[in-house]
């Protein structure tokens, strides 16, 4: 799988040119994105909108980023294809994948000018009606509706973006020998030392510059260490995507409604 855009710089032992890329995870009130340079350098930054990484008339950088894209009209057992294709490489992990439910449930909390416990149930009452078998949605998926639609929203007005999904999750079994990974990255919500360290090291073997990943420089852009790491994975997916070895779930992707793919890539 190749997606195009980015630039190029430095270049590599096989003398393909590596390309500059950007990982990004959400965080409160925005989205963290880390830029990984051809030349090996990382910058975490933190931006309010998607488009702001994307300005009209500039070259865009092949990015990466860990929110549903492509929404389905009936959402099945199991959620989307690629939920159900990576869900079981993941051992311990898996329930980080959650099953993103239809296009109408996502759109019925967009309003929020509505009162949070009035969109839930709102929402909540449309998933039961387009989801086969019937279902509620969970808090969890709820509370990054929006920043579902405002991916959903880009892409589908510039769909010729190189914005691809992944998921931190399933970039790190990738980056682990395709093992699932034996620690959790949160105990009971909270962001976990240990597993957190576990995946800055396979970061680290990856090249990844990570000596900024830490607590302090996550409370200076306010988001939390987890977020940090996720979106470096991200940033290992992109840069495989820009240079064509990354993995689909499933592959070839699949289409939305509206065009738009519906792939985990990694």
């Amino acid at each position: 799988m190749r997606v195009s855009g980015g630039v190029l710089s430095k270049v590599s032992g096989a003398g393909q040119a590596l390309p500059d890329v950007v990982g990004l995870d959400g965080c409160p009130g925005g989205w963290i994105a880390a830029h990984w340079s051809g030349a090996g350098t990382l910058t975490l930054s933190r931006i309010a909108h998607l488009a702001d990484l994307f300005p009209a008339g500039a070259m865009a950088p092949v990015a990466a980023i860990d929110i549903p894209i492509g929404l389905p009209a009936v959402a099945g057992e199991g959620g989307r294809p690629p939920e159900r294709h990576v869900r079981p490489l993941l051992g311990g992990r898996q329930s980080s994948v959650f099953s993103v439910p239809s296009r109408a449930a996502v759109e019925a909390a967009a309003d929020i000018a509505v009162p949070e416990g009035e969109r839930y149930r709102h929402a909540c009452a449309v998933a039961l009606e387009t989801s086969q078998p019937p279902r509620k949605i969970s808090k969890q998926a709820f509370m990054i509706f929006p920043k579902i639609l405002e991916a959903d929203a880009l892409l589908r007005h510039r769909p010729d973006l190189p914005l691809t999904e992944c998921h931190p999750e399933v970039s790190f079994w990738a980056m682990n020998d395709k093992q699932p990974l034996s620690l959790p990255k949160k105990v009971k919500g909270a962001p976990d030392m240990p597993g957190l360290v576990l995946r800055i090291g396979l970061l680290a073997a990856q090249g990844l510059p990570v000596d900024r990943l830490t607590r302090e420089r996550a409370r200076s852009l306010g988001a939390g260490l987890d977020d940090l790491v996720d979106a470096c994975a991200c940033a290992w997916s992109a840069r495989r995507i820009a240079l064509g070895t990354a993995l689909s779930f499933p592959d070839p992707p699949e289409r939305d409604g509206f065009g738009l793919r519906v792939a985990i890539v990694a």
